[in-house]
């Protein structure tokens, strides 16, 4: 799977990303929201995109290394995954998500990534609904949902705090 916009190549994550991803995962402001502290050990971002990887094999899905085509370097991930665990009490449903650097943020890079990773999705695979999440003092990234078109249609309770449960539509988005 390779998609591209103006400034961005996704693609899939390759062992060789690890270094990049890790400077993202061990970023205390990156995790701030996510629930999970930062990482500590390359290994585990090793670990994490050998997971990736294997769910591109099993669902032919999976985020994307985002690229900036003018640096050529891996400034965060992207794109779509099928939940195979509960959240929120969906499962099988495909998830929209994003993380960036945070020398990135701010420039529409998750907008920009976000909205080639729906339009593969509704036009592409011709999936009706995609959902997200983001925890609810994640204000950047609740802005980014909405602005796409998301509707917010639920909160929930995950340990780190309250989440927001967005909904979006093919028909909606087309």
């Amino acid at each position: 799977m390779h998609l591209e916009t103006e400034r961005l190549i996704l693609r899939k994550f390759e062992k060789t990303d690890a270094e990049r991803m890790f400077l993202m995962d061990s970023h205390p402001e990156v995790m701030k929201y996510i629930g999970v502290p930062p990482l500590s050990d390359i290994l585990e971002t090793e670990n994490n995109i050998k997971m990736i990887r294997q769910q591109y094999a099993e669902y032919g899905i999976g985020r994307l290394a985002v690229i900036e085509k003018e640096s050529g370097l891996l400034i965060g991930w992207s794109g779509l995954k099928l939940l195979t665990q509960k959240v929120n009490g969906y499962k099988n449903v495909y998830d929209l998500g994003y993380r960036f650097l945070p020398e990135y943020w701010g420039k529409g890079y998750a907008s920009e990534s976000a909205k080639a990773s729906l339009d593969f999705g509704f036009n592409g695979l011709k999936i009706d609904i995609i959902y997200a999440h983001a925890h609810s003092e994640n204000h950047a990234s609740n802005h980014i949902l909405e602005k796409l078109g998301f509707r917010r249609t639920r909160e929930f309770s995950e340990p780190d705090g309250i989440c927001f449960w967005y909904e979006l539509n093919r028909k909606d988005y087309l």
